[in-house]
């Protein structure tokens, strides 16, 4: 018997040897939808498996990894097949062969040596789990920090904990690798539970029914660590501020002048003079301008605010912005926050998406199908202070004119993407003030284009600008029709410059001056982001920019009011707009302009901002060169100032992990 017993025993343990690994299946949300899944599998031996997919309105990752890890945690090989957001093929391999590592991925390739003490190689592309495995590894290692691979250094911070049933969470935030640290979530067990940011949630059984928590303990530790960087980098002046010897830019007459002295108490112009070297005020502390061009702050008219897009926005002149569609009530605390002081950001209007339902609706839950639900999201935006609704591309068109009056009648704007199944001039003739995105005007043209809500609205805009001519009767009557309407565009020249870049192993263009001092994963994130050109329309894709910027000095000419917005990369990208402006044919002075002074009238805020005057809010930006001569020194910010409040960008990008400005 106890032989018998003995030899079950072993048979048991054969058994069980050979079943399946434990496997894991997380859930994948954008905005609370579900929208993809993370099938993870412990294969043993310290390999491990991954299958990540996700889509969202035709778009999303889809990766198959595999890996093996050490007995520190580290990897010793990985390997990764499949595409990324745009659906670009792509594939990645990393290995330890003895004292040697060896990488090669779509966006960089090398070799170092291997050290003693070993070090974490963070691939290009992973799924979300990776994060996990870095922060276990993290929290073996000397000091909780490790050497990365291909470059830099991590290390690791550990805060709240949250109970989800009989599991203990445990909030961990990686530093070194983003612009802010990384929050992951770890069980008591030292398992991944979840991957959540702003918009994006990679989620066990186990941490779903406790999102709200993990997202408030995130939101309180983010709180903490803005409010520190804006006390560390923020300089009040204790009495007024006197800027002496400047070159100021206004926006009414185009005009520089110099040499000129600006007064500034609290939040407010009181000033603006001749340089007559009168005594300075008892109380006030002196920024000598130097020569240097001083401008009313930048607008950047479309933006959708998350991590420090409000840091990079003053360290590039933008003290002014409009959030076009955003988790609302966070929203609405970060703006509070911008304003007094406690984040670094500009000051914000606020438009209030709403959106139809299906498969390709955007990410967000007010979604609308009849005229109560159309109301009631209009009367709760304007209670809340937004300033207009942005229309999206699955809202019912049947709805459109009814919603616009709604909206009208509560003294909100409208605007908006053009909804699929509906044309540009459609969409005005029913009421929209503004239109997002140049691309939708092309689509006007091409009424077979009805589906417009997956990333074919880019690839066939691209191809349809080949078969667009200006000299088109249609074209100008399309221009009469916005001049009449006083019909706003919002073009984001620079997301569909991107877009149609035609390398998505290169950072878009205007981003290519900055991104190589960008920390790690933020640069590779960077260095993807085109649509793949298709086999035989290389040529087509090459005219689609040139014919982009054409359609945008015709609508300058005719009168129709622009509004520069970017609708990516935060700063550095409303820069390359204005760039992209003048290569069009704007003169550079009429750019600074649309810049500063147009979105100031349009959205009913020139009383305050958009010149630099007395009486005006202290948004100012001082520039090392003329922008109205050379629209690239634009780049060249070397103060900028939000309400009275001082910032200096090199030290902002400096706190961001950036290496320094080249001199």
């Amino acid at each position: 018997m106890a032989k018998s017993a003995g030899v079950w025993a072993l048979a048991v343990v054969l058994a069980l040897s050979a079943l399946p690994a434990l496997a894991r299946d997380d859930q994948v949300q954008i905005h609370g939808l579900v929208v993809g899944t993370q099938h993870l599998k412990d294969a043993g031996a310290g390999a491990f498996e991954a299958d990540y997919a996700f889509s969202e309105r035709g778009r999303g990752d889809q990766l198959q990894a595999r890996w093996r890890l050490d007995a520190r945690g580290l990897p010793v090989a990985y390997e990764v097949s499949g595409n990324d957001y745009w659906k670009v093929p792509l594939t990645e391999r990393f290995s330890v062969e003895g004292a040697q590592a060896t990488w090669h991925s779509r966006v960089e390739q090398g070799s170092a040596a291997w050290p003693t003490q070993g070090a974490f190689y963070l691939p290009a592309n992973a799924p979300p789990e990776f994060m996990g495995v870095l922060v276990r590894a993290l929290r073996r290692a000397p000091g909780q920090r490790l050497a990365l691979l291909p470059a830099g250094e991590a290390w690791l911070d550990t805060g709240a904990q949250v109970q989800a049933g009989a599991r203990r969470l445990t909030l961990y935030r990686v530093g070194g690798i983003e612009f802010t640290p990384v929050p992951v979530w770890l069980d008591d067990k030292g398992e991944t539970a979840a991957v959540v940011d702003d918009w994006f949630e990679v989620l066990t059984p186990t941490a779903k029914p406790v999102l709200a928590q993990l997202q408030a303990a995130q939101r309180a530790a983010n709180d903490t660590w803005h409010a520190a960087l804006a006390a560390r980098l923020t300089h009040q002046p204790k009495g007024a501020l006197l800027i002496r010897n400047a070159r100021v830019f206004d926006p009414r007459d185009l005009v520089v002048r110099s040499p000129m002295r600006v007064l500034v108490r609290g939040e407010h112009i009181v000033r603006v003079d001749p340089e007559d070297n009168a005594p300075v005020p008892e109380d006030a502390e002196v920024m000598d301008a130097a020569g240097r061009f001083l401008m009313p702050g930048l607008w950047d008219v479309h933006q959708h605010f998350s991590g420090v897009d409000g840091v990079f926005d003053l360290i590039a002149g933008v003290t002014s912005g409009r959030d076009m569609a955003n988790d609302n009530v966070p929203l609405m605390a970060r703006v509070q926050r911008f304003d007094a002081g406690t984040e670094l950001g500009p000051r914000v209007v606020l438009a209030g998406i709403v959106e139809g339902t299906g498969a390709l609706a955007g990410p967000t839950d007010v979604r609308i199908e009849t005229l109560d639900q159309a109301r009631k999201a209009v009367d709760w935006y304007a209670d809340h202070g937004y300033e207009q609704i942005k229309i999206y591309s699955s809202f019912k068109p049947e709805l459109v004119r009814p919603i616009a009056d709604m909206a009208h009648a509560r003294g909100l704007r409208v605007s908006g993407h053009v909804p699929a199944f509906m044309r540009a001039q459609g969409f005005i003739e029913a009421g929209a003030d503004e239109i997002q995105h140049l691309s939708f005007l092309v689509l006007n043209f091409f009424p077979e284009v009805q589906e417009t809500r997956s990333k074919d609205r880019y690839t066939v805009a691209a191809e349809k600008l080949s078969e667009f001519r200006l000299d088109d009767p249609r074209w100008t009557a399309f221009l009469e029709l916005l001049r009449s309407r006083h019909t706003v565009l919002d073009p984001t020249l620079v997301t569909l410059e991107g877009l149609f870049s035609g390398d998505p192993g290169q950072a878009a263009p205007g981003l290519r001056s900055q991104v190589q001092r960008f920390p790690l994963v933020v640069r590779r994130r960077l260095l993807s982001g085109a649509v793949v050109v298709p086999a035989g329309k290389e040529a087509v894709y090459r005219e689609a920019l040139p014919a982009l910027k054409r359609m945008l000095k015709s609508l300058h000419d005719a009168g129709v009011p622009l509004m520069p917005g970017s609708d990516a990369f935060a700063g550095y990208s409303l820069q390359r707009e204005l760039e992209l402006y003048v290569q069009a044919g704007i003169p550079a002075a009429e750019v600074l302009r649309l810049a500063t002074l147009t979105p100031a009238e349009v959205l009913g805020v020139a009383g305050q901002r958009g010149v630099v005057a007395p009486g005006k809010q202290a948004d100012l930006v001082l520039i090392d060169g003329d922008p109205t001569t050379d629209i690239t020194d634009v780049r060249r910010v070397w103060r900028t100032i939000r309400g009275g409040r001082v910032h200096d960008p090199a030290a902002l990008e400096q706190a961001m992990g950036m290496a320094p400005r080249a001199r």
